[in-house]
């Protein structure tokens, strides 16, 4: 990692903690979440053996399943185009709105 990009995650990581993520995580008890920003995570697939970064609504729960095959710097490389930009290029789903009929 560059080393802006280095500060940037040790200010996000936290100690990798198992995460369900229904139905693909159920198998293997979950995925790690290694880093929270915000209202998302990074997490190591272990199936597809690479980061992703995917929304959660409940603490403890992924609510997007990817699966990339990232590399952490690639993922974050990702992360700081989307802070800088204001354009998440992981295209991260916007939780649907009911509108009142």
């Amino acid at each position: 990692m560059s080393p802006s990009h280095l500060r940037l995650w040790q200010a996000l990581r936290i100690e990798p903690e198992k995460w369900q993520q229904h139905p693909y995580g159920d198998s293997g008890g979950g995925f790690w979440v290694v880093a929270i920003v915000g209202r998302t995570v990074i997490w190591y697939n272990d199936l597809e053996d690479g980061f992703n970064r995917s929304r959660y609504s409940t603490y403890g729960t992924i609510d997007d399943y990817w699966c990339n095959q990232d590399e952490l710097d690639l993922t974050m490389q990702y992360l700081v185009s989307a802070i800088e930009r204001s354009a998440d290029l992981v295209r991260l789903r916007k939780p649907r709105v009911k509108v009142p009929r």
